[in-house]
């Protein structure tokens, strides 16, 4: 008995000290929001699956071994970002060798484009006017010998021989001229085009090799997930064969089925609220992005995506391809409905549900939370319709509500409009 009571004391005073504890924080502080009434049209539930926006099945451009493989099932990949690389020595040593050559036709031609060098024309002068000299001096000693043949003072032998030396100068001399205009006026306009084709040749074979390169390396086409593995580090792989499979998951499709009866009240921009059974305590809304203008014969039914912007965490992305999903599209008639902001439903329990702040006696004094049972409708961009025991005008919870009990005190700290987003700034609740 006296064991007994020892246990008994501390359990009391532990029991008391947290109601103390509770006691002191007060009561909690809570962002509001109306509840609305408008006009909706009555939803329909439509079972669908989350499919990516983008999926791409990615095969190799050329034959080549796998050098390397980057990447394994599950990972994030950026657009551009190599997924595997097949081995290029072969091609790496030929690209060297023609960007060598490429080199070599560049300096041709920036040598035919720069024209003769200053030291080059007068090189070429010099030589034409020492040819010059050359000339004149055999002209002169050619009248001095006519002179003297006149008088029969030299033999033919003498004259003929000073005739061929002058006629030798003379054409030596018009060639260093010819040389040396062709200096100052530098290379034929033909000689550089030629020069520029060669070059533009030597470009393609470079390019050609160097694309042959890029080809051999596998990147991915935009940012996503890899899903699926076709190749291995030292498999061989041919043109076209499958390396491997990426998905984009930044946004997702929900694709249902709606009956022919009910597809001419979609209409593409509808907010659309989608359940995840995977996820229940998470709310989706989205938007029609697509509506498919071919129905499965048997069926009668026409595909309709719903977009819905994904969630990406640490994990990787909130939604994943292939998930169960439904579907709340509004195809009956229009009727007075009551909405509230999706921030107000708390989910996971038996049945989704919100806080109403029933407010005191006057504004200083807290009011109480009542925990109210809904039914959730169709969407109405951040607005949800719900059915229960609500009255249009009440104030729920939109903010502090995940910790809130049944008949706990609160305080508004701010009212929000019913569509604000999760950051807000408060309105004036006193108009």
């Amino acid at each position: 008995m006296r064991l007994t009571t020892r246990l008994v004391v501390p359990l009391y005073v532990c029991v008391a000290f947290s109601g103390n504890l509770f006691a002191q924080r007060g009561p909690a502080k809570v962002d509001v929001a109306e509840i609305v009434e408008q006009e909706v049209a009555a939803g329909q539930i439509f079972v669908g699956t989350v499919l990516p926006i983008k999926r791409s099945v990615i095969g190799s451009a050329v034959g080549g071994r796998v050098a390397e493989f980057s990447v394994n099932e599950g990972d994030y990949v950026s657009a551009r970002q190599p997924l595997a690389q097949l081995l290029t020595n072969t091609i790496n040593l030929e690209l060297n060798a023609e960007k060598a050559e490429l080199e070599f036709r560049k300096h041709e031609l920036a040598e035919l484009e720069n024209g003769s060098r200053p030291d080059e024309i007068k090189k070429a002068k010099a030589l034409m006017l020492a040819a010059k000299a050359s000339t004149e001096y055999q002209q002169k000693r050619l009248k001095r010998l006519e002179s003297l043949y006149s008088r029969k003072a030299v033999n033919d032998d003498d004259i003929q021989q000073v005739v061929s030396e002058s006629i030798r100068s003379e054409q030596l001399y018009q060639e260093a001229s010819a040389a040396y205009e062709l200096a100052v006026k530098g290379p034929r306009k033909e000689q550089i085009a030629q020069a520029k084709s060669r070059v533009a040749i030597q470009q393609a074979v470079v390019d050609k090799l160097a694309s042959q390169i890029i080809k051999h390396t596998i990147i991915s086409p935009f940012n996503g997930y890899v899903v699926a593995e076709h190749t291995e580090v030292g498999q061989w792989v041919n043109s076209g064969e499958l390396v491997a499979e990426v998905v984009a998951l930044d946004e997702v499709d929900v694709s249902v089925q709606v009956l022919e009866s009910h597809v001419p009240h979609v209409r593409l921009g509808m907010d659309v609220r989608v359940e995840v059974p995977a996820l229940p305590d998470e709310v989706f809304t989205g938007k029609v992005a697509l509506i498919i203008p071919q129905a499965d014969v048997r069926s009668r039914t026409f595909p309709v995506k719903v977009r819905i912007k994904n969630t990406i965490t640490k994990d990787g992305p909130v939604l994943k391809s292939g998930m169960l999903a439904r579907a709340v599209l509004p195809t009956g008639s229009r009727q007075n409905a009551l909405l509230v902001s999706k921030d107000a439903l708390v989910l996971g329990g038996p049945t989704p549900m919100i806080f109403v702040v029933d407010p005191g006696s006057d504004r200083q004094k807290p009011g109480k939370a009542r925990a109210v049972p809904v039914q959730v409708g169709v969407a109405s961009g951040r607005l949800i319709q719900v059915k229960g025991n609500l009255k249009p005008g009440e104030h729920v919870v939109i903010r502090g509500n995940e910790r809130l009990r049944p008949g706990q005190d609160v305080i508004i700290r701010n009212i929000l409009t019913p569509d604000a987003e999760p950051k807000a700034k408060a309105i004036n609740s006193n108009g």
